[in-house]
C-alpha cells in the first residue's frame, strides 16, 4: 500500500475549526473600557474563568480579550479527550503527590462531573460522550505498567478493567494489541471547538464582554489598576487572569517554566458501516497506546477517526510560527502507523492534517500562581491534557484572586512550581537528547538509559 496516497487530499487545517457551526468573530476592542476582571486568552482556560467568575458573582464586570479567534489555538486543535485527571494521568500524580493523590483524583472526577452539568445547564452541544478511555499495550513490556496502574486505581476505589489480548481486540480490533486497561468513566469524548464556542456563548449570556482579534501588547500596574494595551484600545481592570498558555506571556517569570511543543493530528473521512464493523469499537472509547512516544485516537460523531500524537517537536528558542503547524514528515509517519494499527482500513483517506502548540512544563500538568500582590493570577503548563483540567485551573485562579483559603489552594500541586527549564542552548539540547532517549527506550523494551533515569531522579521523567 502506498500510504502517502491517503494524504493526497488532506487539508492542512484543523478539522474542528472547519465546522460550519463556527460563529462569526466578535469585534475587536476599540477605545478605552473599564472592568472588574480582565481575562487574557479566549481558550478553555480564559472562558472557564470568565464563566465561573460570573456564576460566583453576577455583578462582576468581566472582559475577555482574545488575540485571534475563540478556540483558535490549542482549544480548537486538540483530540477532544476530556479527562478527569488533573495530573496528566494517575501515574504522574502518584509519582509527584502521593500524599494528595486521593484528593486530586476525587477533585478531578468532581470536575468532570461539573463539566457535564455545565454543558447541560447552558445547552452546549459539544458532542459530549462519556465513553471512558482504553489504554492499549502494543508490546509485552507495557503490560506490567498497566497492571501496576490498575492496582493503584483499585487502591483509590476506582474501577479500571485489565484486558488481555483477546479481550482488548474484542473491544477494538488491531493486530498490534497485546492487552489493555479500560477506565470506563474517567474520560469523555467531545468536539473541542464546539466546547469553546459554547462556553463563549454561555459567557455572553451572563453579560461577559468578549473581544476577538484583540492581542494584549503590554500590561502595567499603576495606582491599584491594571492597564492592558491592545492595538485599538485599552482596558483598565482591577484584577487580571492570564489564560494564554505558552504564547509569549505578559508575565516574564512564566518564560522559565514553559516550552511550546508541537503536536500533530490526522482526521480520516467517515468510515462506512463495513469499515467500522471491521474494527468493532462499539463502546466508542478514547484510545491511547502505552509507549513513551504514544498515539491517541478516537471516533467523531460522524465516525471519522482522529489519529494524533507520537511526534512531539520543540523548535529552538521557543519557536512558534504558523508554518510549523504543517510538517509533512510527521503526517507521513502518522499515516504509516495508522495503517499498521488498522490494516483492515486500507484505502481510507485522510481529509485533514494539522498541528498545534502544547504548553509544556517539566511536571506535565498545570501550575499556578499570582503576581502584583495577588491581583493577577495564572494557570499554565497543562501539557496536552487541558480540555478538562482547565476548568479546575480556572477555579484555582478565582480562588487565588479572591484570597480564599480552599481545598484547592491548600494543595501542594497548587502551591508548588515545576522545575524551570534551562536557557538556550541547553534547553534545546536537553529536549532533543530526551526525545532520542525515549525513542530508544521504546525500541529496547522500555529500558530507560542513564539520561532518562537521571531525569526520573530529578522529578523530570518525560514521555511524548
Amino acid at each position: 500500500m502506498d500510504v502517502l496516497k491517503s494524504l493526497a487530499e488532506a487539508e492542512p487545517v484543523p478539522y474542528w475549526l472547519t465546522d460550519p457551526a463556527r460563529p462569526e468573530p466578535e469585534p475587536a476592542l476599540v477605545g478605552p473600557v473599564t472592568c472588574d476582571l480582565a481575562v487574557v486568552g479566549g481558550g478553555y482556560s480564559g472562558l472557564w474563568t470568565a464563566l465561573m467568575a460570573k456564576e460566583r458573582d453576577p455583578s462582576l464586570d468581566v472582559v475577555v480579550l482574545e488575540a485571534d479567534r475563540i478556540g483558535g489555538a490549542a482549544s480548537g486543535r486538540n483530540g477532544g479527550f476530556c479527562s478527569a485527571s488533573l495530573t496528566h494521568g494517575l501515574g504522574n500524580g502518584l509519582e509527584r503527590w502521593p500524599g494528595e493523590i486521593a484528593a486530586l483524583e476525587r477533585l478531578g472526577r468532581d470536575n468532570l462531573d461539573g463539566i457535564e452539568r455545565t454543558l447541560a445547564r447552558y445547552g452546549i452541544d459539544a458532542e459530549f460522550e462519556r465513553t471512558g478511555e482504553l489504554d492499549v499495550a502494543t508490546a509485552p513490556w507495557q503490560l506490567d505498567d498497566l497492571a501496576e496502574l490498575a492496582e493503584a486505581a483499585r487502591g483509590l476505589g476506582q474501577d479500571m478493567t485489565l484486558l488481555d489480548a483477546e479481550q482488548v481486540r474484542a473491544e477494538v480490533d488491531s493486530p498490534t494489541y497485546v492487552g489493555g486497561l479500560w477506565d470506563k468513566d474517567g474520560t469523555a469524548m467531545l468536539h473541542p471547538a464546539k466546547l469553546a464556542w459554547g462556553l463563549a456563548e454561555a459567557c455572553r449570556s451572563l453579560g461577559v464582554r468578549i473581544h476577538e482579534r484583540t492581542p494584549v501588547r503590554s500590561l502595567t500596574d499603576r495606582s491599584g489598576r491594571f492597564g492592558l494595551v491592545t492595538p485599538y484600545g485599552r482596558v483598565s481592570a482591577a484584577k487580571v487572569a492570564l489564560g494564554t498558555g505558552v504564547f509569549p506571556p505578559l508575565l516574564k517569570r512564566l518564560r522559565h517554566y514553559l516550552v511550546p511543543v508541537y503536536d500533530y493530528a490526522l482526521m480520516t473521512e467517515p468510515l462506512s458501516a463495513e469499515q467500522l464493523a471491521s474494527i468493532g469499537w462499539r463502546h466508542r472509547q478514547g484510545l491511547a497506546d502505552s509507549a513513551n512516544q504514544f498515539h491517541y485516537y478516537r471516533l467523531t460523531a460522524d465516525n471519522r477517526i482522529l489519529w494524533g500524537g507520537y511526534d512531539a517537536v520543540y523548535h529552538y528558542g521557543n519557536g512558534i510560527r504558523a508554518e510549523l503547524e504543517r510538517r509533512p514528515a510527521t503526517f507521513a509517519t502518522l499515516a504509516r502507523h495508522f495503517f499498521q494499527t488498522f490494516p483492515q482500513l486500507e484505502g481510507l483517506r485522510f481529509t485533514h492534517a494539522w498541528g498545534g502548540v502544547i504548553d509544556t512544563c517539566s511536571r506535565f500538568c498545570a501550575f499556578f500562581g499570582t503576581a502584583h500582590r495577588g491581583r493577577l493570577a495564572y494557570a499554565a503548563g497543562y501539557t496536552g491534557l487541558g480540555v478538562g483540567a482547565t476548568r479546575f485551573g480556572a477555579a484555582v485562579m478565582l480562588d487565588l484572586l479572591s484570597g480564599e483559603d480552599t481545598e484547592r489552594t491548600r494543595l501542594q500541586m497548587v502551591r508548588n512550581k515545576p522545575i524551570p527549564f534551562p536557557p538556550e542552548p541547553l534547553r534545546y539540547a536537553g529536549i532533543q537528547l530526551t526525545r532520542r532517549s525515549i525513542a530508544r527506550a521504546d525500541r529496547d523494551r522500555g529500558r530507560r538509559d542513564l539520561w532518562l533515569r537521571t531525569l526520573d531522579r530529578l522529578g523530570l521523567g518525560f514521555d511524548s
